[in-house]
């Protein structure tokens, strides 16, 4: 589910976000130190302070009786033609069951059968699904791990994650440079229609302000989906090039300009044979077109976000407001899957607190078949201490994002949907208090936010590095049902000696299924999710 990574890092420029592919079989990356445990091990009532940890997650009529357990991977490729679903091995990274035992669990491991690994003597009720570095809590016989990607199935991917660029480009809207986030400039993004791709062009060997027509041979085009693939002629292989342009939103409160990004021109090349290597340039040729434009209205209710900044944490300040539209390839009948591109962005200016109406205007110049996507963030940040480092801070954020067919979206106010977990806590001390916890393996309990009809949370821990001052990828993370207000990090899950934040999230999305496939959180829509956060934590 890669747009929820795009959409949470403003402008779009780099990979933060989970795995590829959403979560689903990520490397094996974490090593959860635990000894594997006979199955009749005991010890313990299976309660945290009088209460179940999994408590709210007992089966329901309709889950399948007995004590086996099927885990699959399907991924499943959207192209124009339809879908191929491919069996995924398991075998390089095969999933495990914990079963919660008190304070311990007990580790269950499967056998590879016919299309998954199978799990035997997995006792009625709650279990934690382990894949890659990823948890799900479910009581389902049957759960699959896979995931959606665009493209084909067959298409070949490079190492490279870049690559230089050979432009060649006329019939461009004049250049317009960049003034400040409230007045952006002209941009480049490229995507395909047949492969996985999305990035951008960086022109470095020239100022293109006013120009209508470029030919550089010192640009670069960085890519946000993983390593570039290789593209084949034969197969129909082609890029999209969209050339973003600032349209004018009016003034601000205090008077200053207001610009938002739109897709103005386009071009899609033939098809074209190229293997990045970092080295070879690619070519971008060709003359741009018009593309279609069509206006619609918002009305944004800024003071129903900023009013709940302390639900995301106690010092949380509001920070920034975005909306976006974005291209949903193949449409939506199957979820949003995969990440084409903005066809607009605005950004307002930080802490931005009144009601905002307007009417936008915006290119698409994708085929009918596709869908547009509206999509509304406001993220929230407090300045926190750094452990260890005398007088060292650093922001964490916690954000509240709702996505939704375009229409769908602007057809009401855009305000929050779902509200963050409330009273977050490790080991029954509030979570905003920092600490040194007194395990590596504490429990994280919350209770349900005040407003939405949460269906699944989404837990993510976060190893801050002192050294380099950044936190961007969680090492771990849990999937759970909306009656689950807790979730007990398995022995070894947090190394001793470290620093870590966590982040909460309550998801609304009536579509999407967290304990029978886990890993298409965000695709089905609508979806909204608003988190709370912690003040940084350590181990013992």
């Amino acid at each position: 589910m890669r747009h929820l990574s795009f959409l949470l890092v403003p402008a779009c420029a780099a990979w933060l976000g989970c795995g590829a592919g959403g979560e689903p079989g990520t490397s094996q990356e974490l090593q959860d130190g635990q000894s594997h445990v006979g199955r009749d091990t005991t010890g313990g009532d299976g309660t945290w302070i009088d209460v179940p940890v999994t408590e709210g997650c007992s089966p329901d009529g309709g889950t399948p009786t007995g004590d086996t357990v099927l885990v699959t991977s399907t991924t499943r490729f959207h192209t124009a033609v339809g879908i191929a679903e491919r069996i995924d091995d398991l075998s390089a990274s095969p999933p495990e069951v914990l079963v919660p035992n008190g304070a311990i669990f007990t580790r269950i491991t499967g056998s590879a059968v016919d299309g998954g690994y199978q799990f035997s003597g997995v006792p009625s009720g709650a279990y934690y699904l382990k894949a890659g570095s990823s948890y799900v809590v479910t009581d389902e016989r049957h759960v699959d791990i896979g995931s959606n990607r665009l493209g084909r199935p067959d298409t070949a991917f490079s190492t490279a994650a870049f690559s230089p660029v050979q432009l060649n480009l006329v019939g461009l809207a004049p250049w317009m440079p960049w003034q400040s986030n409230s007045v952006p400039g002209t941009a480049l993004q490229v995507t395909s229609k047949q492969v996985d791709l999305y990035g951008g062009v960086d022109i470095l060997d020239m100022d293109p302000t006013g120009q209508t027509s470029i030919v550089s041979a010192g640009s670069q085009m960085w890519v946000g989906t993983g390593p570039m693939p290789v593209f084949e002629a034969d197969k129909g292989d082609r890029i999209v090039v969209n050339q973003l342009q600032p349209m004018d939103a009016g003034t601000l409160p205090d008077g200053g300009a207001l610009a938002y990004t739109t897709v103005v021109r386009s071009l899609e090349m033939g098809a074209l044979d190229f293997t990045p290597d970092g080295v070879t340039p690619m070519p971008i040729t060709g003359v741009m077109q018009p593309v279609p434009m069509a206006e619609f209205p918002i009305e944004w209710r800024l003071p129903r976000y900023t009013a709940r900044a302390s639900e995301v944490h106690p010092t949380a300040t509001p920070s920034l407001p975005y909306f976006y539209v974005t291209a949903a390839a193949h449409g939506l009948s199957d979820g949003w899957v995969g990440y084409s591109g903005e066809l607009l962005t605005l950004q307002l200016p930080r802490g931005a607190s009144y009601d905002f109406t307007r009417r936008l205007t915006y290119g698409n110049p994708f085929p009918s078949s596709w869908d547009a996507v509206g999509a509304v963030q406001y993220s929230f940040r407090t300045l926190q201490p750094i452990p260890g480092i005398p007088g060292g801070q650093s922001y964490l954020t916690g954000t509240f994002v709702t996505y939704d067919r375009l229409d769908n979206l602007v057809a009401q106010p855009l305000q929050p949907r779902v509200s963050p977990p409330r009273e977050l806590s490790i080991d029954g001390v509030p979570a905003s208090v920092a600490r040194e916890v007194g395990t590596a393996s504490p429990v994280i309990s919350w209770l349900p936010p005040t407003l939405g009809s949460v269906g699944a949370y989404r837990v993510a821990i976060y190893r801050f590095d002192p050294e380099t001052l950044s936190g961007g990828l969680s090492i771990l993370r849990f999937y759970v049902p909306g009656s689950v207000t807790q979730v007990r990090l398995p022995a070894g899950s947090l190394a001793s000696g470290n620093i870590y934040f966590l982040r909460v999230a309550a998801m609304e999305s009536p579509g999407y299924d967290v304990e029978r496939k886990p890993f298409t959180y965000g695709e089905p829509l609508p979806f909204s999710s608003a988190e709370a956060i912690s003040s940084f934590f350590t181990t013992p």
